[in-house]
């Protein structure tokens, strides 16, 4: 088992937020896509984060990271994965780097787990 945080775009989570649907990230075609630009600097910000490139297959661009506590992540062209692992550190480390990733206010952070977008 593992802890899930997502990432996407501000407009995925305007039309979420709109939506009022309980089942809105079932359809993936409600989710936005990211800009190619979005693509290569959120897979570039990965890297500066010391995640490493495992694969690349149709489901996306598998990263791992060395330090476990920092889990690993899934990048597809409409979301950010990040798995932590069930100890309080990794869901920790992982739910703070997901945040740094909005600071740019392109993207949304998302915690299933937490009740959903993480407000500030």
């Amino acid at each position: 088992m593992s802890y899930n945080i997502q990432l996407f775009s501000i407009e995925t989570k305007e039309k979420e937020k709109a939506a009022d649907d309980d089942s809105f990230f079932d359809r993936e075609e409600n989710l936005v896509p990211f800009t190619g630009e979005q693509m290569a600097g959120l897979k570039e910000r990965l890297l500066k984060y010391k995640y490493a490139l495992v694969r690349e297959d149709e489901t996306g661009i598998h990263f791992s990271h060395p330090d476990e506590d920092f889990g690993s992540a899934l990048l597809t062209d409409k979301s950010l994965y990040f798995n932590a692992n069930l100890s309080e550190s990794s869901i920790f480390e992982v739910g703070m780097t997901a945040s740094e990733f909005t600071d740019t206010g392109e993207f949304a952070k998302y915690d299933p787990q937490n009740e959903g977008w993480e407000e500030f």
